[in-house]
């Protein structure tokens, strides 16, 4: 019997089985909570093991340049949907200070930094903080160094598909809302899987990526999770050129004869008609405020 990573309801209700068509290859089941409604990664690669599951020059958010067809791809859609994301996160703002976890190589914050945003970054990766660090001309912070950021710091965080990587959602949660000022706005982009592009595709739906996403979200899922957590959803809006990459990559797994590479960032979205994505705003609640929160796809 497997437990929910959010609310810890045993369940043994597998709605999927799917392959790791990146890397691995193996096989890994998708459950739900039928609680929370989270659906999750069976088994949950070991913490210290999950490493070896990014381990590829095709991971390209971790990456500057790339060669080929899809990394080219992906650097069209990212210089494009760069600024839709700037929009949709700060509409409504006055200048402050942001956070992006999961910056992958600085462009969000270096995009910030240019509209006279403070900006300060997060990133796992060394290759990835390195490359960030040297573009933003400052530090970008390792996920251990989280602790030192002063509380109610930051008028926005920003997690562009990255939570759907998040080991221990509760523990994040937790920082988020110490970090964020009270009426700050939080930004999250996750896949939804209640997509009609998660419906068209199935288990090619290159969204799943697993094992790498160990949690799979939808609308209601966040809310749920979010809203026991003293954020408001504000908002709900879908990234449309994250959707038609996702897509373009769905077709992909579907064509054994095209070698397929990493599709997203530390972060997918979503947003064509049939793609379901997403962004949705949260608000911190010392008085449910408005924020944004990016649930998706």
């Amino acid at each position: 019997m497997s437990h929910c990573p959010w609310c810890n309801t045993e369940t043994e209700n597998k709605v999927l089985e799917l392959k790791d068509y990146f890397l691995s290859k193996e096989t890994f089941n998708i459950l739900e909570c039928p609680k929370c409604h989270l659906r999750f990664t069976d088994p949950r690669p070991a913490p210290d093991k999950l490493g070896e599951y990014y381990r590829s020059d095709k991971y390209y958010s971790h990456q500057e340049g790339g060669k080929g067809l899809v990394a080219r791809l992906y650097s069209m859609v990212k210089t494009v949907n760069l600024k839709a994301k700037f929009r949709v996160a700060t509409k409504g703002l006055a200048r402050g200070k942001v956070l992006d976890i999961g910056c992958g190589i600085g462009d969000f914050l270096l995009k910030s930094k240019q509209n006279g945003w403070e900006v300060r970054g997060i990133e796992p990766d060394p290759h990835a903080r390195q490359l960030a660090s040297a573009k933003l001309h400052a530090p970008i912070l390792h996920p251990d160094a989280i602790n030192e950021l002063p509380d109610a710091s930051f008028d926005l965080i920003t997690m562009w598909h990255v939570l759907e990587h998040v080991d221990d959602l509760e523990a994040q949660i937790k920082q988020l809302h110490r970090l964020l000022k009270p009426n700050g706005r939080l930004v999250i982009a996750v896949p939804n899987f209640e997509s009609d592009d998660a419906k068209h595709y199935g288990a090619k739906w290159a969204a799943w990526d697993v094992p790498r996403h160990l949690n799979h979200f939808c609308i209601n899922s966040m809310r749920t999770i979010f809203s026991n957590s003293s954020f408001v959803l504000d908002a709900v809006s879908g990234q449309k050129w994250d959707a038609y990459y996702i897509a373009f990559m769905s077709e992909q797994y579907g064509n054994k004869s095209i070698h397929c590479a990493q599709p997203y960032d530390h972060r997918p979205a979503h947003g064509r008609s049939r793609a379901g994505g997403g962004a949705s705003h949260a608000g911190k609640d010392r008085g449910w405020r408005d924020g944004e929160r990016r649930a998706c796809k």
